[in-house]
């Protein structure tokens, strides 16, 4: 388990050192879209798994083979990560890094609109890293089978988001995918939600594209 942001950031350093500067790119742009997002705010007092999304199979490709020279190795996702499809798992000790790759259809995908609500959070020699907003994370967290997004999804919703934005990513999502399923995933996991107390504005609207 990680406990603290600077365990993180001293990650991202280390990562920084080793990654290969090329003329195709001269920063690195990574997208943090899990738990780190929620122990950066103090909303989680430790996280597992460090979930990053990179933009396309180049950036992929130097980001993978720059971890595994800092030995991190690639491990077989699990049935977790079913309605995600996840590109790679890398694991090295107390770390897990789950990758993502936008390019491929039927992956969660940086979009121009996560992209623009992404907050700067560690910009080194060449890595840049940003923090995914509240909604996108809550969004991410209810496509998955993880033990404990249902219950940082209810912290998040606490903090406050804007239900609007996460409706409309959603649909953003389903269209550049093509997964007209996981409108129904998503629903479900609402249900879950509003079954534990928490008041969910959109949920009508979301079973309503489901029954569709």
């Amino acid at each position: 388990m990680i406990e603290s942001v600077e365990e993180i950031q001293k990650l991202f350093k280390e990562i920084d050192n080793f990654l290969p500067r090329t003329p195709e790119t001269e920063k690195l742009a990574i997208f943090v879209i899990g738990g780190t997002v929620l122990l950066e705010q103090g909303l989680k007092p430790a996280t597992k798994d460090i979930d990053l999304v990179v933009r396309n199979g180049h950036e992929f490709k130097l980001f993978e083979n720059t971890l595994n020279i800092l030995g991190f190795k690639n491990t077989k996702p699990t049935s977790e990560y079913i309605h995600l499809n996840i590109s790679q798992v890398l694991e090295r000790e107390d770390f897990r890094i789950d990758l993502f790759q936008t390019s491929v259809c039927g992956k969660f995908s940086v979009t121009d609109s996560m992209i623009e609500r992404g907050r700067e959070y560690l910009v080194l020699d060449k890595l840049a890293v940003y923090l995914c907003s509240n909604e996108d994370v809550f969004l991410f967290k209810t496509m998955t089978e993880r033990s404990g997004d249902i219950e940082d999804c209810i912290s998040l919703a606490k903090r406050g988001v804007e239900w609007e934005i996460i409706l409309d990513e959603l649909k953003n999502q389903i269209k550049l995918s093509g997964q007209n399923v996981w409108i129904t995933w998503v629903g479900e996991r609402l249900d879950i939600l509003a079954d534990e107390g928490l008041y969910i504005p959109i949920l009508e609207e979301v079973e309503r594209l489901s029954e569709e």
